[in-house]
């Protein structure tokens, strides 16, 4: 089987990735990062969102109780505003490794790191502070991350 390829940098820009804390957040009012997550992705200054089909997954589980919820990740999905990229099939050996790295690491996680080492220089909006400033790309540096204030 042959291996598929990750679009070039070039081709297909971020400058942002998105992990499920704050899409979940985003479209749930309930939700303690709600505010935080609504107010920073209004703001930025890119339309699109990458993310990986686990961390999709992930939050689409994660809403499953609202419907209208996990139905509007498909509309984002639909209109081009969010770009999942199918990271675990192309990137298995990579992932693995980064889960025996960090044993308390979800795979949707291990998605994203890898994710952002095709994509260097987007940042990764995420809520999961303890395990972002923990985890590492493959050339040893941190994931740039837009995190709530402490």
């Amino acid at each position: 089987m042959a291996k598929a390829i990750f679009l070039p940098v070039k081709a297909l820009a971020f400058n942002y990735l998105i992990d499920a804390g704050p899409l979940v957040a985003l479209l749930d009012g309930s939700d303690h990062w709600h505010r935080w997550s609504s107010s920073t992705l209004t703001a930025l200054d890119e339309p699109r969102l990458a993310t990986t089909e686990t961390a999709l997954a992930e939050a689409c589980h994660l809403l499953s109780f609202r419907r209208s919820a996990v139905q509007a990740i498909i509309e984002m999905v639909s209109a081009g505003v969010m770009i999942p990229i199918p990271t675990l099939a192309q990137e298995s050996q990579r992932v693995g490794q980064l889960l025996k790295k960090y044993p308390h690491m979800d795979m949707g996680d291990a998605t994203l790191v890898v994710l952002s080492e095709h994509y260097p220089r987007a940042r990764l909006l995420t809520i999961d502070r303890r395990d972002f400033t923990v985890y590492r790309r493959k050339d040893g540096t941190a994931v740039p991350c837009i995190m709530p204030p402490i």
